[in-house]
């Protein structure tokens, strides 16, 4: 039997704006203790870590990074071995063949063209190997404490189901959520990322949403509609 094909999702940017700063206060308080998942000690890192995350969950790439980040200090450290030898530190995390290239690639531009150090802007982040807009995001807003909205699954999923764009492309859904989420109120665009893929995970999961113990079903056009998950 075919799948039934999702109802079509339309929204109205001036009540998107209006549910979402409803719906946000509500999850700052129902997860207080919201951040990201993966482990990391400095920018780069971080933005390994995120390299990583690609296709993996956050509790593979992070068994993987407690010793990964022991052996590889820096980034001239992923410049000092082969390649091969990379990839099979990060195997497990899938595409590792990719992700290495991309990490040696990022290494390489960081420490010819920013003295080492991870740079500060979307622009300039976005030059390095493996790097879109949602792991600059990412960085920028974790890292350095510059607000970014980082469009992964979850924010892709909730802010259709929570009317709150209609778009699944990240980058366009990015600019819609830019607008309708206060870009330093209740944590600003950062934290908005961290509740919303804590909702997600908690209660707002994929296949099954638990409607009956959401926070904010009252605001959700999706709730209880099978048709819009």
């Amino acid at each position: 039997m075919a799948k039934a094909k999702k109802a079509k999702i339309t929204v109205d940017p001036a009540q998107a704006k209006e549910r979402g700063l409803k719906i946000i206060p509500i999850l700052k308080k129902t997860y207080p203790d919201a951040k990201i998942a993966l482990n990391w000690d400095n920018p780069w890192n971080l933005f390994v870590a995120v390299v990583l995350s690609a296709q993996c969950t956050d509790v593979r790439v992070n068994m993987v990074t407690k010793d990964l980040f022991k052996k590889y200090k820096k980034p001239q450290d992923y410049l000092d071995v082969e390649q091969e030898e990379l990839q099979q530190d990060i195997r497990s995390t899938g595409f590792y063949k990719n992700k290495a290239k991309n990490i040696r690639g990022a290494a390489e531009k960081l420490i010819r063209d920013f003295g080492g150090k991870m740079p500060k802007t979307m622009d300039e982040l976005l030059t390095l190997p493996g790097a879109g807009r949602k792991t600059a995001n990412c960085i920028l807003g974790n890292a350095f404490g510059i607000p970014g909205i980082t469009c992964d699954t979850h924010v892709i999923r909730l802010s259709r189901r929570l009317g709150l764009s209609a778009h699944s492309d990240p980058v366009k859904l990015e600019f819609d959520l830019m607008e309708i989420v206060p870009k330093n109120k209740f944590g600003g665009w950062t934290m908005f990322s961290h509740y919303i893929i804590f909702h997600g995970r908690n209660i707002c999961n994929a296949r099954k949403p638990d409607c009956a113990n959401c926070p904010i079903a009252e605001y959700c056009p999706s709730a209880n509609k099978p048709e819009l998950w």
